[in-house]
């Protein structure tokens, strides 16, 4: 079985600049981790030797990230030549008598905790002492190393398919020296770059975006005379990107909801799971999408949460990135980012499930359809040439104007095992950016598993949330 590759690139995209750069802003932090439940513990010598094979074959994982020279271009990944895997691989018990909510509340407090930015940004957590015998790992990543589907992707290389399997998934890989020239096939390329070459491509960064531009501007003109009667078709495409562009940032409003205006730096981890078979008969006889039943019952569950504390609401402002991760092979093997953040109010007035399910449909197909969907990295790119300080504003006033996120990741349809343990489920606690909570949900072997990442300050009544959100699945799973 060949071993599925990643690939990564030495400097962080623009898009991942401007995460990076906004954590001045700890509540703009962008880490995201996932925890999972085991029917046992893991083997720790076990799995650490997974994770040393992991580390020596993909790049990121061993790598820090070192800001450009005199603050030109993007930052850039190097090998950090003090990587200590023992930092990033640790191992701690819940005390007695280890009940779920104790894990929870221990996941959201280790999630919450930020990265050593002079190390690599990952981290693995063994957890033990649960009751039943059961056993956990909760594991995070910066979100700069990856978006959520490469984070599922990166998951393989400790993964597998059997309790006692003694080998990786698709063997031990050749190492790779320096100068080497990877297939297509190896799991990541590692790029031999000295310190002249760096500092070149580090200043070249820094007008990347513009020449960028500048390269688009000037094949538009080559086409348009030669086909001068395409102008029209380019000049209305220009406008309708510049408008959909300024929509996105012109909204400036504060975010909709009346309860949820306070964020703090604490956070409060509910979970839930909805098999997903009758996920999609829901779906299908509503007429829509899995992720349209997802969406649909988030802003259900907000719209009742609000009714609930006596203050009902028509709209809320809900923020969802939407992958651009092709399907192709050369997406498959991509690791990094490949996401477009969006924006859209949503109606969380509509109290029948099914009138909401078509309202949050037709809104979701609106939101792909803005021609800005396909601009976010030169956006960033433009937003990242900003200073500093006036970034983190504008970035704090944009987050200002959405009430909750969510996320929809897909994983595996099977059985997986960790390190002699079974995966019984995989709860996924989505980044928070400055949102009252993050339900992201990931698909694993016939159930959608939620994390629900929520911040107290601001939804201050988490059970009532939870109660929310069961109900709000219930009724539209009814529909099946």
């Amino acid at each position: 079985m060949a071993e599925r590759q990643l690939t990564f690139d030495a400097h962080m995209s623009d898009q991942e600049a401007l995460m990076w750069a906004l954590e001045q802003d700890p509540v703009l932090r962008s880490t995201f981790g996932q925890l999972s439940i085991f029917d046992r513990p893991a083997d720790p010598a076990r799995f650490r030797e997974r994770l040393a094979r992991a580390a020596r074959i993909v790049p990121r994982l061993h790598q820090r990230v070192v800001e450009p020279v005199s603050g030109l271009g993007p930052p850039e990944w190097v090998d950090d030549p003090l990587f200590d895997l023992d930092y990033h691989v640790r191992r701690v018990a819940v005390p007695p008598p280890g009940t779920e909510r104790q894990l929870l509340d221990l996941a959201a407090l280790l999630s919450s905790d930020p990265f050593d930015r002079a190390r690599p940004l990952w981290q693995f957590t063994l957890i033990e002492g649960l009751e039943d015998g059961r056993g956990a790992l909760l594991g995070k990543l910066h979100h700069t190393v990856t978006d959520g589907e490469g984070g599922v992707r990166l998951s393989s290389m400790f993964v597998d398919l059997e309790r006692d399997a003694t080998e990786p998934l698709g063997g031990e890989p050749e190492p790779l020296d320096a100068g080497d020239n990877p297939d297509v096939d190896e799991l990541a390329d590692i790029l031999g770059r000295g310190p002249v070459a760096s500092m070149a491509d580090g200043v070249l960064g820094g007008v990347r975006s513009g020449l960028d531009l500048a390269r688009r501007a000037l094949t538009d003109t080559v086409a348009t005379m030669s086909n001068p009667s395409s102008v029209p078709d380019r000049a209305a495409t220009v406008v309708d990107g510049t408008r959909s562009v300024l929509r996105q940032l012109s909204t400036t409003e504060p975010a909709r909801s009346p309860l949820w205006s306070e964020r703090s730096l604490r956070r409060h981890l509910e979970v839930m799971s909805v098999p997903l078979d009758d996920a999609k008969l829901a779906a299908k006889a509503l007429g829509g999408t899995v992720n349209d039943l997802f969406v649909t019952g988030a802003v259900g569950a907000a719209g009742a949460y609000h009714r609930a504390s006596g203050q009902p609401v028509d709209e809320l402002r809900m923020a969802m990135p939407i992958s651009t991760r092709s399907r192709d092979e050369e997406g498959k093997k991509a690791g990094g980012n490949a996401f477009a953040p969006t924006r859209m109010l949503v109606p969380t007035g509509i109290e029948d499930p099914a009138e909401r399910f078509t309202a949050v449909q037709a809104t979701i197909g609106a939101t792909r359809k803005e021609p800005a969907f396909g601009l976010t990295d030169r956006v960033a790119g433009v937003l990242g040439a900003l200073p500093d300080a006036l970034l983190v504003r504008v970035a704090r006033q944009q987050v200002g104007t959405v009430d909750f996120t969510t996320s929809n990741v897909r994983g595996a349809p099977f059985d997986l095992y960790i390190a002699g343990a079974h995966v019984l489920a995989n709860y996924p606690l989505g980044p928070m950016a400055g949102t009252a909570f993050n339900l992201t949900t990931l698909s694993y072997r016939g159930q959608l598993d939620m994390g629900c990442l929520m911040d107290p300050a601001a939804v201050q009544d988490t059970t009532l949330m939870r109660t929310c959100l069961v109900e709000s699945y219930e009724e539209l799973l009814d529909r099946s």
